[in-house]
């Protein structure tokens, strides 16, 4: 009966750092670029967008074109984001993979 209730403790501590974890990532800022660093976008763990920047060079560019970059610079800093998700979570859970379906905080 011991090792059951090792084993009950043990997923408390685990959900615990996990919850600890969770909150850890929302606090975590991305940066997102596109077009040689002409375009930058920050995104919040939660996966909001905090913050876009464009150089004064992209100023004259089409409007086709500065969608394009600043879509470009949101999904890098997304992808970013989800690495960075992936390692803490990895941290916690041992290298253990998710489940499917298993929703990060964003």
């Amino acid at each position: 009966m011991t090792d059951f209730t090792d084993l009950i403790a043990q997923a408390k501590k685990m959900q615990d750092k996990m919850k600890e974890t969770q909150e850890a990532l929302k606090k975590i800022e991305v940066e997102g670029v596109a077009g040689g660093d002409s375009v930058k976008v920050i995104m919040n763990g939660d996966g909001e967008l905090k913050k876009i920047t464009f150089k004064e060079t992209i100023k004259d560019e089409s409007k086709e074109i500065l969608e394009d970059l600043i879509v470009a610079a949101h999904n890098d800093a997304k992808s970013k984001l989800k690495k960075k998700t992936s390692e803490e979570i990895s941290k916690v859970t041992g290298g253990i993979e998710m489940p499917p379906g298993f929703k990060l905080p964003f």
